[in-house]
């Protein structure tokens, strides 16, 4: 690491020889190596962007000027490159560095960001931002192929290229997103990729003949004949912006060149540049998707631990077995297949999946259309992304009574990757679809029940949400809208999902103490069984609700406004939750002791409650 420990700042950077740039760019991807093989964290993205990220950081002044890395998860060179290099063993730590550009922790960091396609959409808010306050500064978004399967990169893509504004857009194009693309745009850019002698004669041209003003303007019609001989029909270039390339995404000089020249245009451009996902890495070159986000893995071997089954795998190995028997089922993904546990699904009825690419919106209203024809489509989705879709949950599938199921999957919080992935928002949107059933599984059983109850029982729109990861204590199976699972007498603690494994061990302490709480569980949110409730604080009068969720909306504020409208009086009430929903990363432990949503936070809140505090910590 003789030339990357030299350097602890952009300035330091710009100082480097070029004839070192290729050394410096192989200590980056030891550096990775060693460094994630122990953090985890998204780790192909990151290797096959070096090149890139030095490229970027050379040309522009990164504390100036405005880079803006679409998703951000391939940003991890540039955090090394401007400054925290030696923070980079705390990378995705509970107070320690975040997986993705924050502006927070670094002022090189232009936007937060961590959901796909909104690069170009910032960078052109950016772009307009410096016009209308007459500043200097330039403006790079950096799109990975797999992000240009999404709507809203289009929307942005159109708009920018009739703006006008000196903007630069990088597509980095490995044909990849986490699996593999799809779609349209994918066919069109696998053509361009074939094409690299066009910008080879764009840069000889440009040279020479472009450098004499009268010849240019005469050959200018020539240079675009030829162009369309080269190139297929380029679509960047028929919504206004200016093509360059495809170029070698591992060839640092040229993309100096490349940027700098995209730059210096002063228009709408845009860089298509060719990148090898896992670049450095032989296991990781040959297996992007299995090394695309990893827990950690042995650096000599490439051995990534095995995984013991989790909330996804159940969910869509039950999917698969029902669709044995079902003809109607189909199931939809967008661009997460592996994520979601739908690759049995795959192999087993390849006709029946559908990957939709990044496109959370189409997903969501396709599988409208395919209910409104009889079929059972079921949407396997991310919380944070499935966000995307909510104008399309209620005019497209609450308003027709669509009978679409939804695999909540990474519901509540998810660890490391922080606040632009937890799933803290879900129980808020999904309760107020109209017509939506809400089902929160506590255990792989209950994933199991519910997912066939959802499929053959009940109509209309229907989310199962279920956490990431594995299942705690709670393997029972408890299927009813509500139902006490630990009578007491002092205390009603009610709550869904896996905090009901929280729940027990506060429990447990409590009961240590002499203090009897009454457990209840709920299966269904979107309405609330109030009698099992009602009941149950007819007896204990103080009432402690526990969710993993954000506080707008939580099932707690519902229970209050139930229990004024019924006219009972309770001696005490605390609602335990996420706030406002915006939660660092950390362990998913780190961060329920952090709002007291652990063992030891409930069974405080509960004292609190029983005014038994005094002296006593737990």
């Amino acid at each position: 690491m003789k030339i990357l420990n030299t350097i602890n700042s952009p300035a330091d950077l710009k100082k480097v020889p070029a004839e070192e740039i290729p050394a410096l760019c192989g200590e980056l991807r030891e550096f990775l190596i060693e460094n994630v093989s122990k953090t985890g964290g998204h780790f192909a993205s990151n290797l096959g962007t070096v090149e890139l990220t030095v490229a970027l950081d050379r040309v522009y002044d990164p504390e100036k000027d405005r880079i803006v890395f679409d998703v951000g998860h391939q940003s991890y060179a540039h955090k090394i490159l401007t400054g925290r290099r030696d923070d980079f063993s705390t990378l995705r730590q509970f107070g320690g560095l975040s997986g993705f550009p924050k502006p927070r922790e670094s002022s090189c960091d232009a936007f937060i960001t961590g959901h796909a396609s909104t690069s170009v959409s910032v960078a052109l808010g950016m772009a307009r931002a410096r016009t209308l306050q007459g500043q200097h500064y330039d403006v790079c978004a950096v799109i990975g192929d797999g992000s240009m399967t999404g709507g809203l990169a289009y929307e942005a893509i159109a708009d920018a290229g009739q703006s006008g504004e000196p903007l630069v857009v990088i597509l980095n194009d490995n044909a990849m997103s986490i699996s593999q693309s799809v779609g349209g745009m994918a066919s069109i850019l696998s053509q361009m990729r074939t094409k690299p002698a066009y910008f080879n004669f764009k840069r000889l041209y440009h040279k020479t003949i472009g450098q004499i003003g009268p010849v240019y303007r005469f050959i200018h019609r020539i240079k675009e004949w030829v162009k369309s001989r080269v190139l297929p029909g380029n679509m960047f270039v028929d919504m206004g912006f200016y093509y360059l390339g495809p170029i070698d995404g591992h060839d640092e000089e040229t993309l100096e060149q490349a940027i700098v020249y995209a730059r210096e245009m002063r228009i709408p451009v845009l860089l298509h540049i060719i990148t090898v996902k896992g670049k450095g890495y032989p296991y990781a070159e040959e297996q992007p998707d299995k090394y695309h986000g990893v827990s950690g893995f042995n650096p000599l071997t490439g051995i990534v631990p095995k995984t013991k089954d989790d909330f996804s795998s159940v969910f869509g190995r039950t999917l698969t077995e029902l669709a044995e028997t079902d003809q109607r089922i189909t199931a939809i993904t967008a661009a997460m297949l592996d994520g979601t546990g739908l690759n049995l699904f795959q192999r087993q009825h390849p006709d029946r999946l559908f990957d939709v690419g990044i496109c959370e919106e189409h997903a969501v209203t396709m599988a409208a259309g395919m209910a409104s024809q009889g079929l059972k489509p079921v949407i396997c989705v991310y919380s944070s992304f499935l966000q995307r879709g909510y104008d399309m949950l209620i005019h497209d599938v609450s308003l027709s009574g669509a009978h679409v199921v939804f695999g909540v999957d990474r519901a509540g919080l998810v660890g490391a990757d922080g606040e632009t992935h937890h799933g803290v928002f879900d129980v808020n949107y999904l309760c107020s679809v109209p017509n939506m059933t809400v089902l929160c599984p506590a255990s792989f059983a209950e994933v199991q029940v519910m997912l066939k109850t959802a499929l053959e029982e009940l109509d209309g729109p229907v989310a199962v949400r279920y956490p990431r990861g594995g299942e705690g204590s709670w393997k029972g199976c408890e299927t009813a809208d509500a139902a006490v699972v630990a009578p007491g007498r002092d205390v009603t603690i009610v709550c869904y999902g896996t905090m009901i494994n929280n729940v027990l061990d506060a429990a447990r302490q409590l009961e240590a103490r002499g203090i009897s709480p009454e457990i209840v569980k709920l299966s269904r949110i979107d309405t609330l069984d109030f009698s099992v409730i009602g009941a149950s604080l007819e007896k204990t009068k103080r009432l402690l609700v526990a969710e993993e969720v954000c506080a707008a909306g939580c099932v707690g504020t519902r229970l209050l406004a139930e229990c004024a409208r019924q006219g009972l009086t309770l001696d005490g009430a605390l609602l335990l939750n996420l706030g406002g929903g915006i939660v660092p990363h950390g362990t998913v432990e780190e961060l329920k002791a952090l709002y007291a949503l652990d063992g030891n936070g409930i069974a405080y809140g509960v004292l609190s409650l029983l005014d038994r505090m005094e002296d006593e910590t737990i």
